[in-house]
């Protein structure tokens, strides 16, 4: 019998102006000033990410002591009273401030980060009316060179951001700082085109990034020219994770969930129709669960099955687990699910010509963007399935542009018959989700029976990987399957390594179903997610999704009357083989370079 005895925090007493407050010992001036109520400024710091004092704005005093400290590398020590705001710290800070803003583009009025720049907020909160120093702006090339996000290093200000979270939090190495002192620039490795280096598009650098250096792709102006031809039938899906995150924009709490008042939106912007993502993850979970089964209870396939429902993570594995390919479900994501019925199920019950069918995803991922021209099978209706992809904050701002008052309107349902969902479907936008979602109904599949408690707690929660495992009652005994679930792309490699090394010493397989999500806390933390993006905010979002979970009449897939009936009417069943013509994929390998 073993003992777990908990290690004790050693407290460190300390004032902030005067004020005392008791913090975790290693704690640093910034996190400590924080708790005792206090702003500090910053610009490099973000709480995802390993602060590395970049940017100098976040100085402080000892008392006592002359000497500046940048508080977000400096840990306190006790007993010290420390001062964050003095007439010599505000004049420090506003003259880095001006330094910043001399090698910065004065064009807030054509930057899309105009009204969300962190740097653009701080100018206003100094009162900055103009800059005493040389102006030195660079005339560096913009790099649009991927569907999903623009890098514009003109505007980059040096806090490396974009870097840290590229390298350490998505362990894709596709951007760095190049040359030194002033001709210092941010790039992807090796100076080549974002496209051809192994960015894997997941917009977590956009999402970090406090000013316009890097962007979501912003196609606003296509969806709008759509919606004004006459002859286009314009047809919208949004994805689980918008309906907990779209709020934020129009001042609700992060996790509120606003899904009838999305349904209105888009219905007030001019789409003609407008259906629901969750749908289609529910499609999704049939077609993998169905997968999951076959492999596991019949053997007819390679073991563990890895989901794919994250576009991020598929080209991850693409370039460098291109020798798993074999594991990887073939089911595609909900959105292009979603995009094939459209334009087959939905057009032929219509009796509309697919030809003049606009569909159009709302989703809170900038990968999807580069999702819908992956590969010829996206194009399975003949067309291409998804037309355009906008991010949330995308649709925030044509909700804003259309003059929209989105808290006066009133909640509406979506569309038949592609618009009823379970809660099955809905927890998808959250790291876990598809996993629980999809041993919901494996566990019928196998069984013939649904769990008596449908919440699988351990694949919930924000631990980079959960492993645990569900037992299944066959023939009058159980049998056990063993699954990971890992969110943030830096904890994907031991996972997949576990794997590959069981296989090469012909051992027992650690997992026999596995999801990676590329974001930490999954969609709901997306690259096309308001900004903002922190754990606490993570946590609210997907209590969100969770309640829209438990308040839903279904909750498993397979009990989707909606989806039964495309099997019934269209599909056949799942995995058949007009399934895997329009709701399955193939995969490629992919070089990390592209030369």
């Amino acid at each position: 019998m073993s003992t777990n005895v908990m290690k004790e925090t050693k407290t460190v007493n300390i004032k902030v102006n005067g004020k005392s407050v008791a913090v975790p010992e290693g704690t640093s001036i910034l996190k400590a000033a924080r708790l005792a109520d206090t702003k500090i400024p910053s610009l490099c710091t973000h709480p995802d990410l390993k602060s590395w004092g970049a940017c100098g704005i976040c100085v402080v005093r000892v008392e006592g002591s002359p000497k500046m400290v940048r508080s977000c590398t400096t840990n306190v020590v006790e007993g010290q009273n420390y001062i964050t705001h003095d007439p010599d710290i505000v004049e420090t800070r506003r003259t880095v401030l001006e330094l910043i803003m001399s090698n910065h583009p004065n064009d807030c009025l054509n930057c899309p980060r105009n009204g969300s720049c962190e740097l653009q907020a701080l100018c206003a909160e100094f009162g900055m009316r103009g800059v005493p120093f040389e102006m030195g702006i660079r005339d560096l090339p913009i790099d649009d060179s991927t569907p999903s996000v623009i890098l514009n290093p003109t505007k980059c200000i040096g806090c490396g951001r974009c870097a840290l979270v590229c390298q350490q939090m998505q362990d894709v190495w596709a951007l760095e700082f190049l040359n030194r002192g002033d001709q210092t620039r941010i790039a992807p490795a090796g100076d080549v085109k974002l496209a051809e280096s192994p960015c894997i598009k997941c917009g977590q650098c956009s999402a970090h990034c406090p000013v316009g250096a890097i962007t979501e792709v912003d196609e606003t102006r296509k969806v709008w020219n759509f919606l004004r031809d006459p002859e286009k039938h314009m047809v919208v899906q949004i994805a689980p994770a918008v309906r907990v995150a779209l709020g934020e924009e129009f001042g609700y709490e992060p996790g509120t969930v606003v899904t009838g008042k999305v349904y209105a939106a888009l219905r007030r912007l001019g789409f003609d129709r407008v259906f629901d993502t969750n749908l289609s993850a529910d499609l999704t979970i049939m077609e993998e669960a169905s997968e999951f089964v076959e492999r596991f209870a019949h053997g007819h396939g390679e073991l563990p099955l890895v989901t794919s429902c994250c576009p991020s993570w598929v080209d991850y594995m693409e370039k460098y687990y291109s020798d798993m390919i074999p594991n990887f479900s073939t089911a595609k994501s909900p959105m292009m699910m979603m995009g094939s019925m459209i334009k087959t199920y939905y057009a032929q019950k219509s009796n509309i010509d697919k030809k003049n069918i606009v569909s159009v995803a709302i989703m809170p991922c900038t990968a999807k963007k580069y999702e819908i021209q992956r590969s010829e099978d996206m194009k399975s209706s003949g067309y291409l399935d998804v037309d355009v992809s906008l991010t949330t904050r995308e649709l925030a701002r044509m909700i804003k542009q259309a003059g929209i008052c989105f808290k006066d309107l009133p909640d509406e349902e979506a569309d038949s018959p592609l618009g009823t969902y379970t809660g099955a479907g809905t927890i998808f936008g959250a790291t876990g989700g598809v996993m629980e979602a999809a041993l919901r109904t494996a566990y019928n599949m196998v069984s013939g029976q649904n769990l008596g408690k449908v919440e699988i707690e351990s694949a919930r929660g924000m631990d980079g990987v959960k492993v645990a495992s569900v037992k299944i009652p066959v023939g009058g005994k159980e049998i056990e399957v063993k699954f990971a679930v890992a969110h943030g792309m830096a904890n994907v490699r031991d996972v997949m390594n576990q794997v590959k090394q069981a296989k090469a010493e012909g051992k027992e397989l650690p997992f026999h179903f596995i999801e990676v999500m590329a974001c930490r806390g999954g969609c709901v933390a997306g690259g096309g997610q308001p900004y903002g993006s922190t754990d606490e905010v993570r946590q609210k979002r997907i209590a969100g999704i969770y309640k829209d979970d438990n308040r839903s009449a279904i909750r498993c897939s397979h009990e989707n009357p909606a989806v039964q009936n495309i099997y019934k009417e269209f599909l056949g069943k799942p995995l058949s083989e007009k399934s895997h013509e329009l709701l399955h994929t193939h995969y490629f390998v992919r070089p990390l370079y592209v030369k």
